[in-house]
Order: structure tokens, then sequence, then C-alpha cells
């Protein structure tokens, strides 16, 4: 009987070594087939020059400085009438973070769900995707890049690296203010990590400089009050017909290259 339990031991032992022999094998070879085009729509990004004070109103010298960019691509669901949605964005940053700003025109605002961890994706939320050194490929179970998504209340959720949904809520400041034509502003301050990043280990956001390149998307879930997301719209073109990858895949990213 002890003879039978150690040969089932040695069998189960044999078997998850497999496993996570080609779970690794199968992500670097995802890095290998990756070529990204290190300026890959790329959108160059002004520094700061007044404090942005992160309250959703929008008032700095810095964004009267900056220029829009669009969120208009479909990526899931059908093109909407103006009235039902538009998007488009701001970008600065300083040493410290990234920041955005971005103005959402959605008629019907939808935080249904209330557990932070469970569906986050069939709530209205701006989703943020940050490769903090361009380098594209897979991030499903590592930290390569991240893709955020930042609920109505603020609270921000990625998966782990055990594919597991967590909040990042001290990776990102947030503030959204809704005002009149169904127009709200939302402001971000990000803070940015390596792809070493760990729960358990280092938790150091990196400083930025001039000429950084970062990989970089937004996009917005919309939902008009369906039990599922209805539509999502992004800021880059994605070519193919699965154009909702990002979440996995960094390739499909664009490039912002920082200037003083």
């Amino acid at each position: 009987m002890k003879h039978v339990k150690f040969l089932f031991f040695t069998f189960l032992t044999f078997l998850t070594f497999l496993i996570l022999n080609c779970k690794e094998n199968n992500q670097k070879q995802l890095k290998k087939q990756h070529k990204k085009n290190n300026n890959q729509q790329e959108v160059l990004v002004e520094k700061i020059i007044d404090t942005i004070l992160i309250d959703g109103i929008a008032n700095e010298k810095t964004w009267k400085k900056s220029s829009w960019h669009p969120i208009n691509q479909v990526w899931l669901g059908e093109q909407v009438d103006s009235s039902d949605f538009t998007g488009r964005y701001k970008l600065s940053w300083s040493k410290e973070a990234l920041y955005v700003l971005a103005e959402i025109k959605d008629d019907f605002l939808v935080d249904k769900i209330k557990n932070p961890l469970e569906r986050w994706w069939d709530d209205d939320c701006v989703e943020i995707f940050i490769d903090e050194d361009n380098s594209g490929g897979n991030h499903q179970f590592n930290h390569n890049a991240f893709a955020y998504h930042i609920g109505l209340n603020g609270d921000v959720v990625d998966l782990d690296a055990k594919d597991t949904p967590r909040l990042f809520n001290n990776h990102i400041d947030s503030k959204m203010t809704t005002g009149g034509s169904n127009t709200s502003v939302w402001e971000f301050k990000i803070y940015l990590f390596s792809d070493t990043y760990s729960l358990k280990g280092d938790q150091t956001a990196l400083n930025l400089f001039s000429n950084k390149k970062i990989g970089f998307a937004i996009a917005y879930c919309d939902n008009d009050k369906s039990e599922l997301r209805e539509n999502f719209f992004g800021s880059v073109i994605v070519d193919g017909d699965d154009k909702n990858r990002g979440w996995i895949d960094a390739n499909i990213f664009g490039t912002l290259k920082l200037k003083n």
C-alpha cells in the first residue's frame, strides 16, 4: 500500500512539474513571437508645467496646453450615436507619475455590481493599459503589463500573476466628476512599475524621464442598463477580428514618448 501511495505521489509531482514547465515555456514562446513596433501609434507627451491636483476639475495650465486624443475605436459591440458615447483624453507626466485626463460623454452611468472583484467589466469603467518598458508581449500570468479597470467609485482592478482579480488602488489616484450634458471628467495619476513587480516583493514605483517610451492605451466599458457590457471603445487601432485582447496582449498597445 505504501508503495502504491509513493508511486501516486511521484506521478502527481511529475504531472505538476510538466504543467508548470509547459506554462512557463508558453509564456517564453509568446514573448519570442512578440514583434511590437517600438513606435507603434506613437503619441508625444509633454511634461507638466504646474502641479496637477487630482480632483476631476482639470483647470490646470498643463491640461489647457495639452492636446486631445480620441477614444473612438470599437473593440466590442457596435458604433453608437454621439449622444450615447463619445470619449477623448489628454496626457502629461512628471518624474513621479503619468497623468491622464479623460472626458467621457455617456448617457447612462451604470454601477450595479457591488463587489469590485466580480464582473467589473460589466459596469461602466475606464480601462487604462500600461506597459512600462513598451516591450509588448503576453501579460496574462505576469506583470509584464497592467490592464487597470477604474470603476465609478475609484476602485482599480486587474488580474494578478495567478489570474486572480485584485485591487491595485495604490497604483492609481483618480477622481471623476459628472456635469451637464452627461459628461464626466476623469483625472488619473498613474504610478509605473517594472515587469518584475511582485505582490510579495519590491513594489517601488519607477521614476519617469524624457524620451522614455511606454506602452499605452485607454478604453471605456459602456453598459446602458443591460446585464452585460454592451460596448467597449478604445484609443488604438487593433488589427484582426478579436479586438478585445489588451487584457492579455500588450502588443496591441500604442506608444507614448515622454518629452520635456
